[in-house]
Protein backbone atom coordinates (compact mmCIF):
# COMPACT_ATOMS: atom_id res chain seq x y z
CA UNK A 1 0.00 0.00 0.00
CA UNK A 2 1.42 3.37 -0.85
CA UNK A 3 2.33 5.60 1.89
CA UNK A 4 -0.95 7.33 3.04
CA UNK A 5 -0.71 11.01 1.91
CA UNK A 6 -1.43 12.49 4.92
CA UNK A 7 1.76 10.76 6.72
CA UNK A 8 3.51 13.20 4.88
CA UNK A 9 1.27 16.59 5.44
CA UNK A 10 -0.32 15.50 8.07
CA UNK A 11 1.10 17.00 11.09
CA UNK A 12 -0.32 19.52 13.07
CA UNK A 13 -3.77 18.76 11.05
CA UNK A 14 -6.06 19.00 14.25
CA UNK A 15 -5.21 22.48 15.22
CA UNK A 16 -6.68 24.22 11.52
CA UNK A 17 -8.87 21.45 10.43
CA UNK A 18 -11.47 21.47 13.42
CA UNK A 19 -15.00 20.16 12.66
CA UNK A 20 -17.72 23.19 12.05
CA UNK A 21 -21.18 22.09 14.00
CA UNK A 22 -23.33 22.97 10.89
CA UNK A 23 -21.74 19.92 9.05
CA UNK A 24 -22.47 17.67 12.04
CA UNK A 25 -25.52 19.06 12.45
CA UNK A 26 -26.45 19.12 8.34
CA UNK A 27 -24.97 15.12 8.46
CA UNK A 28 -27.16 14.16 11.61
CA UNK A 29 -30.28 15.28 9.79
CA UNK A 30 -29.45 13.51 6.71
CA UNK A 31 -28.78 10.49 8.65
CA UNK A 32 -31.92 10.38 10.30
CA UNK A 33 -30.70 7.97 13.11
CA UNK A 34 -31.05 8.24 16.85
CA UNK A 35 -28.39 8.37 19.16
CA UNK A 36 -26.86 4.94 20.12
CA UNK A 37 -26.49 3.62 16.50
CA UNK A 38 -22.95 2.38 15.19
CA UNK A 39 -21.58 4.90 12.41
CA UNK A 40 -18.03 4.05 10.48
CA UNK A 41 -16.25 7.07 9.37
CA UNK A 42 -14.51 5.85 6.46
CA UNK A 43 -11.28 8.33 6.12
CA UNK A 44 -11.83 10.07 9.33
CA UNK A 45 -8.47 11.87 9.79
CA UNK A 46 -7.50 12.86 13.24
CA UNK A 47 -11.42 12.31 14.34
CA UNK A 48 -12.14 16.09 14.55
CA UNK A 49 -15.78 15.05 12.93
CA UNK A 50 -15.56 11.57 14.99
CA UNK A 51 -15.50 13.03 17.82
CA UNK A 52 -18.54 15.37 17.43
CA UNK A 53 -20.64 12.83 16.34
CA UNK A 54 -19.44 10.28 19.42
CA UNK A 55 -20.46 13.54 21.42
CA UNK A 56 -23.87 13.45 20.19
CA UNK A 57 -23.96 10.17 21.17
CA UNK A 58 -22.75 7.39 18.34
CA UNK A 59 -21.05 5.07 18.67
CA UNK A 60 -18.04 5.64 15.97
CA UNK A 61 -15.98 3.29 14.05
CA UNK A 62 -13.14 5.58 12.85
CA UNK A 63 -11.18 4.12 9.83
CA UNK A 64 -7.82 5.33 8.93
CA UNK A 65 -4.78 4.57 7.28
CA UNK A 66 -2.66 7.48 8.25
CA UNK A 67 -0.94 6.85 11.77
CA UNK A 68 0.35 10.25 11.78
CA UNK A 69 -3.63 11.03 11.87
CA UNK A 70 -4.60 8.52 14.13
CA UNK A 71 -1.93 9.81 16.82
CA UNK A 72 -3.42 13.06 16.75
CA UNK A 73 -6.62 11.86 17.80
CA UNK A 74 -8.18 12.52 20.94
CA UNK A 75 -9.79 9.34 22.82
CA UNK A 76 -13.69 8.98 23.80
CA UNK A 77 -15.29 6.42 25.24
CA UNK A 78 -17.60 6.08 21.90
CA UNK A 79 -14.87 5.99 19.43
CA UNK A 80 -13.14 2.95 17.81
CA UNK A 81 -10.08 3.89 16.14
CA UNK A 82 -9.24 1.11 13.18
CA UNK A 83 -6.08 1.26 10.75
CA UNK A 84 -7.34 0.74 7.20
CA UNK A 85 -8.51 1.76 3.85
CA UNK A 86 -11.79 2.64 2.32
CA UNK A 87 -10.88 -0.30 -0.42
CA UNK A 88 -10.81 -2.92 2.17
CA UNK A 89 -12.81 -1.99 5.26
CA UNK A 90 -11.64 -4.34 8.53
CA UNK A 91 -15.55 -4.61 9.33
CA UNK A 92 -17.64 -7.51 9.65
CA UNK A 93 -20.86 -7.92 7.42
CA UNK A 94 -23.85 -5.58 8.27
CA UNK A 95 -22.04 -4.34 11.16
CA UNK A 96 -23.11 -0.49 11.30
CA UNK A 97 -26.16 1.39 10.96
CA UNK A 98 -25.02 3.97 8.50
CA UNK A 99 -21.28 5.37 6.87
CA UNK A 100 -19.85 8.16 6.67
CA UNK A 101 -17.14 9.85 4.36
CA UNK A 102 -16.17 13.43 5.51
CA UNK A 103 -13.71 15.34 2.49
CA UNK A 104 -11.52 12.04 1.81
CA UNK A 105 -13.02 10.46 -0.83
CA UNK A 106 -11.13 12.28 -3.34
CA UNK A 107 -8.13 10.00 -1.66
CA UNK A 108 -9.61 6.58 -2.38
CA UNK A 109 -7.38 4.66 -5.01
CA UNK A 110 -10.39 2.98 -6.14
CA UNK A 111 -14.06 4.65 -5.16
CA UNK A 112 -15.95 1.50 -6.19
CA UNK A 113 -14.29 -0.38 -4.32
CA UNK A 114 -14.54 1.66 -1.65
CA UNK A 115 -18.61 1.82 -2.40
CA UNK A 116 -18.99 -1.93 -2.38
CA UNK A 117 -17.23 -1.87 0.99
CA UNK A 118 -19.61 0.63 2.15
CA UNK A 119 -22.62 -1.39 1.43
CA UNK A 120 -20.95 -4.94 2.81
CA UNK A 121 -20.84 -2.68 6.34
CA UNK A 122 -24.29 -1.26 6.08
CA UNK A 123 -26.56 -3.41 4.23
CA UNK A 124 -29.83 -0.92 4.80
CA UNK A 125 -28.55 1.89 6.25
CA UNK A 126 -27.70 5.14 5.08
CA UNK A 127 -24.11 6.11 3.25
CA UNK A 128 -23.37 10.08 3.27
CA UNK A 129 -20.49 11.49 1.75
CA UNK A 130 -19.31 14.92 1.88
CA UNK A 131 -17.88 16.33 -1.54
CA UNK A 132 -16.42 19.05 -3.88
CA UNK A 133 -17.42 19.54 -7.47
CA UNK A 134 -15.45 22.66 -8.86
CA UNK A 135 -17.50 22.51 -11.84
CA UNK A 136 -20.64 23.58 -10.09
CA UNK A 137 -19.40 27.02 -9.94
CA UNK A 138 -18.22 29.96 -11.53
CA UNK A 139 -13.78 30.50 -11.00
CA UNK A 140 -13.04 31.57 -7.92
CA UNK A 141 -10.69 34.74 -6.93
CA UNK A 142 -8.25 31.98 -5.74
CA UNK A 143 -7.60 30.59 -9.43
CA UNK A 144 -6.32 34.52 -9.75
CA UNK A 145 -3.06 33.78 -7.51
CA UNK A 146 -3.15 29.87 -7.45
CA UNK A 147 -4.30 28.67 -11.00
CA UNK A 148 -2.62 25.49 -10.65
CA UNK A 149 -4.27 24.38 -7.54
CA UNK A 150 -7.42 25.46 -9.25
CA UNK A 151 -6.40 23.05 -12.05
CA UNK A 152 -5.70 20.25 -9.71
CA UNK A 153 -9.31 20.03 -8.22
CA UNK A 154 -10.41 19.33 -11.34
CA UNK A 155 -8.26 16.31 -11.42
CA UNK A 156 -8.81 15.89 -7.88
CA UNK A 157 -12.63 15.68 -7.59
CA UNK A 158 -14.03 14.12 -9.99
CA UNK A 159 -17.93 15.07 -11.59
CA UNK A 160 -20.46 15.13 -8.83
CA UNK A 161 -22.80 13.16 -11.42
CA UNK A 162 -20.22 10.69 -11.55
CA UNK A 163 -20.07 10.24 -7.89
CA UNK A 164 -23.59 9.66 -7.80
CA UNK A 165 -23.85 7.43 -10.56
CA UNK A 166 -21.06 5.41 -9.23
CA UNK A 167 -22.52 5.19 -5.62
CA UNK A 168 -26.15 4.33 -7.13
CA UNK A 169 -24.89 1.47 -8.55
CA UNK A 170 -22.30 0.12 -6.36
CA UNK A 171 -24.79 0.32 -2.84
CA UNK A 172 -28.22 0.26 -4.83
CA UNK A 173 -29.58 2.71 -3.09
CA UNK A 174 -31.64 5.69 -3.73
CA UNK A 175 -28.82 8.91 -4.32
CA UNK A 176 -29.73 12.21 -3.63
CA UNK A 177 -27.43 15.68 -3.33
CA UNK A 178 -27.48 18.10 -1.33
CA UNK A 179 -26.10 21.72 -1.53
CA UNK A 180 -24.09 23.23 1.58
CA UNK A 181 -23.25 26.94 1.26
CA UNK A 182 -20.44 27.40 3.32
CA UNK A 183 -20.84 30.02 6.09
CA UNK A 184 -17.90 32.36 6.14
CA UNK A 185 -16.62 31.89 10.06
CA UNK A 186 -16.22 28.13 9.01
CA UNK A 187 -14.10 26.06 11.46
CA UNK A 188 -12.46 23.42 8.94
CA UNK A 189 -10.16 25.28 7.26
CA UNK A 190 -9.82 23.62 3.81
CA UNK A 191 -8.92 25.66 0.70
CA UNK A 192 -12.76 26.46 0.17
CA UNK A 193 -13.50 28.14 3.86
CA UNK A 194 -11.38 31.51 2.80
CA UNK A 195 -14.01 32.33 0.41
CA UNK A 196 -14.21 35.72 2.76
CA UNK A 197 -11.06 35.30 4.47
CA UNK A 198 -8.17 35.90 1.92
CA UNK A 199 -5.42 36.60 4.95
CA UNK A 200 -5.80 32.84 5.61
CA UNK A 201 -3.41 31.96 2.57
CA UNK A 202 -0.99 33.79 3.99
CA UNK A 203 -0.68 31.74 6.65
CA UNK A 204 1.65 28.71 5.45
CA UNK A 205 0.75 26.10 8.25
CA UNK A 206 -2.97 26.98 6.84
CA UNK A 207 -2.03 25.66 3.31
CA UNK A 208 0.09 22.58 4.67
CA UNK A 209 -2.91 21.41 6.11
CA UNK A 210 -5.05 21.43 3.16
CA UNK A 211 -3.79 18.52 0.44
CA UNK A 212 -4.04 20.51 -2.60
CA UNK A 213 -1.78 23.17 -1.75
CA UNK A 214 0.57 20.87 0.13
CA UNK A 215 1.15 18.92 -2.76
CA UNK A 216 1.88 21.57 -4.93
CA UNK A 217 4.88 23.40 -7.02
CA UNK A 218 6.27 25.46 -3.60
CA UNK A 219 7.26 28.08 -5.61
CA UNK A 220 4.30 29.01 -7.64
CA UNK A 221 2.43 28.82 -4.21
CA UNK A 222 5.00 31.05 -3.03
CA UNK A 223 4.44 33.21 -6.19
CA UNK A 224 0.30 33.58 -5.60
CA UNK A 225 0.94 34.15 -1.52
CA UNK A 226 3.24 37.57 -2.77
CA UNK A 227 0.79 38.87 -5.20
CA UNK A 228 -2.07 38.08 -2.75
CA UNK A 229 -0.51 40.19 -0.02
CA UNK A 230 0.16 42.78 -2.36
CA UNK A 231 -3.56 43.13 -3.11
CA UNK A 232 -4.81 43.12 0.25
CA UNK A 233 -2.39 46.05 1.67
CA UNK A 234 -2.68 48.30 -1.80
CA UNK A 235 -6.56 47.07 -2.12
CA UNK A 236 -6.63 45.27 -5.34
CA UNK A 237 -8.26 42.58 -3.79
CA UNK A 238 -11.27 44.24 -2.24
CA UNK A 239 -11.68 46.35 -5.15
CA UNK A 240 -12.40 43.36 -7.21
CA UNK A 241 -13.95 40.84 -4.64
CA UNK A 242 -15.44 43.34 -1.85
CA UNK A 243 -18.99 42.16 -2.79
CA UNK A 244 -17.86 39.05 -1.02
CA UNK A 245 -17.62 40.67 2.57
CA UNK A 246 -21.59 40.72 2.70
CA UNK A 247 -22.20 37.57 2.36
CA UNK A 248 -22.68 35.15 5.59
CA UNK A 249 -22.63 32.59 3.28
CA UNK A 250 -21.52 31.66 0.05
CA UNK A 251 -22.17 28.14 -2.53
CA UNK A 252 -18.72 27.18 -2.98
CA UNK A 253 -19.31 23.42 -4.69
CA UNK A 254 -19.70 21.46 -1.80
CA UNK A 255 -22.53 18.75 -1.73
CA UNK A 256 -23.38 16.24 0.65
CA UNK A 257 -24.86 12.97 -1.37
CA UNK A 258 -26.82 11.06 0.62
CA UNK A 259 -27.71 7.15 -0.68
CA UNK A 260 -30.63 6.58 1.52
CA UNK A 261 -31.63 3.53 3.51
CA UNK A 262 -33.10 0.82 2.34
CA UNK A 263 -36.78 0.23 3.32
CA UNK A 264 -36.89 -3.14 5.46
CA UNK A 265 -39.11 -5.48 4.77
CA UNK A 266 -41.80 -6.01 7.27
CA UNK A 267 -42.96 -9.39 5.99
CA UNK A 268 -42.49 -13.14 7.92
Amino acid sequence: MDTPTYDRIGKGYSKYRRADSRIVDFLIGLLALPEGSIIAEIGAGTGNYTREMAGRGYFMKAIEPSAIMRDQAQDHKNIEWIPGVAEDIPLHNNSVDAVINIMSFHHFTSPEKAFSEMARICRSGPIVLFTFDPRLIARPWIADYFPKVWDITFLVFPPLAEVEESIAMKVKRTVTSHVFELPHDFQDLFVAAGWRRPELFLDPQVRACTSIFALSDQNEINEGVQKLKEDLDNGDWRKKNGWLLSLDRFDVGFRFVCAAAKSVSMEG
